[in-house]
């Protein structure tokens, strides 16, 4: 079945632009820059938050600072192997500590578990569709590969997933920006790639999706889907500009996930799965810890208040490291 038929729309609520808002600026944020990668994925990001800055605070300016960063520079090497995908934010954390930026703006999912000291996460936007997705211009769905099928990911979390369901397939690993993945696609490099489908929807590109993955067959990473701001601790002024950019339902989801992740020492080293969806009041928490070769998952799921999403992450990882998750953990150390 296609993507659009699946894929969940949530229309963007845009916020009114409220007469108290211009008493918020201070003198230090007349001018707001942004910190940004500059693949194409990461400009539509921070020109979403841009725009809607600009919205909010029209005697503002807000600008865009982009920066190439190492884990875009390197290739040839798979995530896991050159320090994770904190690779993806040194840079703008640095930009951001010398006062080049103000803000910076992060896939939740490339933010690391724990931020350096004097960083904060100010704000997590409405949650896209968190799901992966399969890409091909042959096959429709992952049970149409025929056997021996070669799938491009870029992550270990999609390729234990991939082993275990599918093990007829080769799995290999698949680097570069959306854009450079969808052109290794179509040269034929892989018959068919597995992407976060959030990325291709906010390009307009939702349509190359052949199949969305529900959880079940492939769970998303903490955070996936979900925009994060980070700026440094001290500055209050710029966590209350932000304010209504956050959506509470979305962050304590994101939180919870995190949360996980971060009781686990979750990084691109360990395939590691955590996926919150709110129900009313409470949060169902799922998550799972793979060996890499997909021959072991461990799965795990755990519901509790909303209210308290990071103690409802680390009961989740307790749960997963008393099905045995410590083993596969103990194992990729």
């Amino acid at each position: 079945m296609r993507a659009a038929r699946h894929a969940r729309i949530r229309p963007i609520r845009i916020l009114p632009i409220l007469p108290i808002a211009a008493r918020h600026l201070s003198r230090s944020t007349q001018r707001i820059v942004i910190a940004s990668r500059e693949s194409r994925l990461a400009l539509w990001q921070s020109e979403f938050v841009r725009d809607r800055l600009r919205q909010l605070y029209p005697a503002s300016e807000v600008a865009i600072l982009g920066l190439t960063t190492r884990g875009d520079q390197i290739l040839d090497v798979s995530l896991a192997k050159i320090g994770g995908k904190g690779l993806f934010i040194k840079e703008l954390e640095t930009a951001l500590a010398d006062g080049r930026a103000d803000i910076a703006v992060h896939s939740a999912k490339d933010v690391p578990m724990d931020l350096p000291e004097g960083f904060v996460l100010a704000a997590i936007g409405t949650r896209e569709d968190p799901r992966d997705c399969l890409v091909s211009s042959r096959f429709g769905s992952l049970e149409d590969l025929p056997e021996g099928s070669v799938v491009g990911t870029s992550s270990l979390r999609r390729e234990a997933q991939l082993r275990e369901r599918f093990p007829k397939l080769e799995v290999r690993p698949l680097r570069g920006n959306l854009d450079t993945r969808l052109a290794k696609l179509d040269r034929g490099d892989y018959a068919a790639i597995v992407l976060a489908y959030a990325g291709l929807k906010r390009l307009g590109l939702g349509h190359r999706a052949s199949s969305l993955l529900e959880p079940e067959v492939s769970l998303p990473a903490a955070g996936q889907g979900a925009l994060a701001i980070e700026c440094r601790t001290e500055r209050a002024d710029l966590v209350r500009l932000l304010a209504p950019l956050h959506d509470a339902a979305s962050a304590a989801c994101v939180r919870a996930e995190r949360a996980v992740s971060r009781a686990l020492s979750g990084s691109c080293q360990v395939p590691l799965g955590a996926y919150a969806v709110a129900d009313g009041a409470e949060l169902r928490l799922r998550g799972l810890v793979a060996a890499p070769d997909g021959a072991r998952i461990v799965r795990a799921e755990v519901r509790g208040s909303a209210e308290a999403p990071e103690a409802l992450g680390q009961r989740l990882a307790a749960e997963l490291l008393a099905a045995g998750a410590g083993a596969i953990l103990a194992a990729l150390k």
